[in-house]
């Protein structure tokens, strides 16, 4: 199953997250040794007695095992598709709130359980990751189906084992996390208080596009440039009629689809975009704009 184009094109947000989140591992996480995973999981007296910022900030980013490293990176890469999809701003806005709320669901439990020896809950950015399977549920179709000794699965199952796999990894201290963020998307999705129309600060938004590392590929790096002025005009070219001489490929088509776009408009983009994946997912999400 694939998330769209390769790469971080046109999701900064998502690149800097990664990046953050694989240097706080390294340096706080594997190599803290055997001893990492108490050191940055989270107790009943880093929240309500002593306050530890700076643990909550690294409990947020750093994995306390390779293995979670491994699994969370992946499901962080694919889930960059709804970064495109709602654009960089909004999806600042799902990881504050997912983060946010999970912090709260789990701090309530830890008030119940005070015992600090029982309690521990693993780290790492389980609310972001557990909250996007919320949206890859409802939005993301399956495009393919197939059989392995009579079990049925789909494109989408290998998503789901990683994220299962993840969910499981520290047993008790890992589900907790996990399925506090499945509740923060899922009010996410609720749009309670009108969260899903919120956006930051122009200035907060782009800080993450300056903190992340550039792109490898100079023409990735064309949708970005792009101006509105020139983005208004693609979507009225969009609209008007296109040669039909040029037939987009099925693997382009497929991709789109897979970022949850309508097939028929995925065609017509990817004609209109001489079957350019990066130009075609402009072209829909400007569309999807007005």
């Amino acid at each position: 199953m694939n998330g769209g184009p390769s790469g971080f094109n046109n999701a900064p947000v998502t690149r800097a997250f990664v990046i953050t989140s694989v240097l706080f591992t390294v340096f706080f996480g594997i190599r803290g040794g055997g001893g990492s995973s108490s050191k940055l999981a989270l107790s009943y007296q880093d929240v309500f007695e002593k306050f530890r910022i700076w643990k909550l900030i690294k409990s947020s980013f750093a994995f306390s095992s390779t293995p979670e490293l491994l699994f969370g990176v992946y499901l962080l890469y694919y889930f960059r598709v709804f970064e495109r999809q709602i654009g960089s701003n909004k999806h600042s806005v799902f990881i504050l709130f997912s983060g946010f709320v999970s912090l709260i669901l789990q701090t309530i439990v830890l008030s119940l359980f005070r015992d600090t020896s029982a309690n521990l809950l693993t780290s790492g950015p389980y609310a972001l990751i557990f909250a996007s399977f919320v949206p890859f549920y409802l939005d993301i179709p399956v495009s393919k189906r197939f059989n392995v000794f009579g079990l049925h699965f789909s494109d989408k199952s290998f998503i789901y084992l990683a994220g299962v796999q993840l969910l499981l990894s520290s047993w008790k201290r890992s589900m907790l996390p996990g399925l506090c963020g499945i509740i923060a998307g899922s009010l996410y999705r609720l749009n309670i208080f009108g969260i899903r129309k919120a956006k930051l600060p122009w200035f907060i938004a782009s800080f993450f596009s300056r903190m992340s590392l550039p792109s490898s590929s100079s023409h990735s790096q064309a949708p970005r440039r792009t101006s509105p002025s020139l983005g208004r005009q693609a979507v009225r070219s969009f609209q008007a009629p296109i040669p039909s001489s040029i037939e987009p490929s099925e693997e382009a088509i497929a991709t789109l689809v897979s970022m949850g776009f309508d097939q028929n408009a995925a065609r017509q983009a990817l004609v209109h975009a001489r079957n350019d994946v990066n130009a075609a997912t402009n072209i829909l999400l400007e569309a999807h704009s007005h």
